[in-house]
């Protein structure tokens, strides 16, 4: 019997309450005044049905205030925080469905600015130039942003896949690199492709009670080259200002024994002035050509016709040339592409290659510009092709291994970058990208 009480709901209980206060004093005054059995239980009946009657129009607006307030909790274990209660009587119940209103207003408010932050968070991280990763602690992956599916060569969302699936088709080296979980440094060495540094981050959280695993893989490759070819262009400058102390004081000197020697009828002294002299002239000469990588300047940026460009080379080299999608306008610095141009063209005629197979490709894409400036020569070897942009390192025997140095100092100055590949057929395709912005 108690437990049946218990089961009741709030409004009942009050009724059963008001029913029972007011039929057992009936009940006692009639039995006191000697009514019949009958007038008591007709009686009885009478209070009862009045006591009902009354308690379930009384307890009406409790039962609609406790009804909305079990809808307004429900819509909140379902996230619903945009439904407000309508119940406004001015009882205990009402002022609750107020603060309850005040509450979801408030909710709603919070509610949209953590949406608005994790939008901003996400277009944070999806456009971040580190890759991410976020695994749980079922080896599935729960969030990755754009780059990394480049890095894991994939075309679709990594989300959902499992992490031993996702590194059976990448690098060996990232692979390894994950699979020991410690921050580093290791390379990804890619087929017909300079290798790539990447450094690895990773940390552990927890995130709706379940630990999660994040890496964080940052590509280091243009960093390290930039700091290369700044201890690179120190050192020149170094050597050019030593030389240019030294060459200086020897061209005086030079020219102050000719004038002596004049008077001396000697044809063997003049021999010996005429090679140092020359030899001094193409010391100064390389030392320029130095100063000039060492001392390259910002790009001064303007609107690039390829077509006026390619032309104006065709004056002095020898090449075909091909130019797709011109619409796309490139903003460079013409005098430091024309070097580029004009560095790559040279490599290419000193490569044994037949002129008439020299080529220029000009593709103007979604985000970049790619040229691509191929011949038929004898190609790179893999130790040569690894060092050819390295400064000072030449294979040639008056080069002075600064013309794809100087290329791919100028391709970095306008945020872009080289590359060095041996064709299939034989010879050689350098492919320089160069974005728009």
């Amino acid at each position: 019997m108690l437990n049946v009480i218990n089961n009741l709901s709030l409004s009942k209980k009050v009724i059963l309450i008001c029913a029972l206060c007011s039929t057992l004093p009936v009940a006692a005054i009639a039995t006191l005044s000697n009514f019949t059995l009958d007038h008591t239980a007709l009686l009885i009946l009478l209070t009862l049905f009045l006591s009902i009657l009354l308690s379930k129009v009384l307890t009406k607006s409790i039962k609609q205030g406790m009804q909305s307030l079990e809808t307004g909790l429900l819509n909140f274990k379902d996230g619903e925080l945009s439904s407000l209660l309508a119940y406004k009587n001015n009882d205990e119940l009402g002022k609750l469905c107020q603060l309850y209103n005040q509450t979801a207003k408030q909710l709603r408010q919070e509610k949209q600015w953590i949406y608005q932050r994790e939008l901003m968070l996400d277009k944070v991280l999806q456009s971040s130039p580190q890759a991410l990763l976020l695994v749980n602690d079922n080896n599935i992956v729960v969030f990755s942003n754009l780059i990394s599916r480049s890095l894991f060569n994939s075309i679709t969302r990594l989300e959902g896949m499992q992490l031993g699936k996702l590194l059976s088709t990448s690098p060996l080296q990232l692979k390894t690199a994950v699979e020991h979980g410690v921050d580093g440094l290791f390379n990804i060495e890619i087929e017909n492709q300079d290798s790539q540094t990447w450094h690895l981050a990773t940390g552990e959280f927890l995130l709706n009670n379940q630990k999660h695993h994040l890496y964080i893989f940052k590509q280091l490759t243009r960093e390290l080259s930039r700091q290369e070819v700044a201890v690179w262009k120190k050192v020149i400058r170094i050597i050019s200002h030593e030389l240019n102390n030294s060459l200086g004081p020897m061209s005086s000197m030079l020219h102050s024994a000719q004038l002596l020697a004049n008077k001396v009828d000697e044809p063997r002294l003049a021999r010996v002035f005429a090679t140092i002299d020359e030899r001094i002239s193409h010391l100064t000469e390389f030392v320029q050509g130095y100063g000039k990588f060492a001392k390259l300047p910002q790009p001064h940026k303007t609107r690039v016709n390829w077509q006026n460009t390619l032309n104006n080379l065709k004056n002095h080299w020898q090449f075909s040339y091909e130019i797709k999608n011109s619409h796309h306008e490139l903003q460079a610095d013409q005098a430091q592409l024309e070097q580029l141009l004009i560095n790559l063209l040279k490599n290419a005629h000193e490569s044994g290659s037949n002129i008439t197979e020299i080529h220029i490709q000009v593709e103007c894409v979604t985000q970049a510009c790619v040229i691509n400036v191929s011949d038929c020569g004898k190609g790179m070897s893999e130790q040569v092709m690894a060092n050819a942009l390295v400064p000072f390192y030449s294979t040639k025997s008056t080069g002075s291994g600064l013309g794809l140095a100087l290329c791919r100092e100028i391709a970095e100055a306008h945020q872009g970058h080289i590359s060095l590949h041996n064709k299939i057929e034989g010879g050689l395709n350098v492919q320089i990208s160069l974005p728009y912005s």
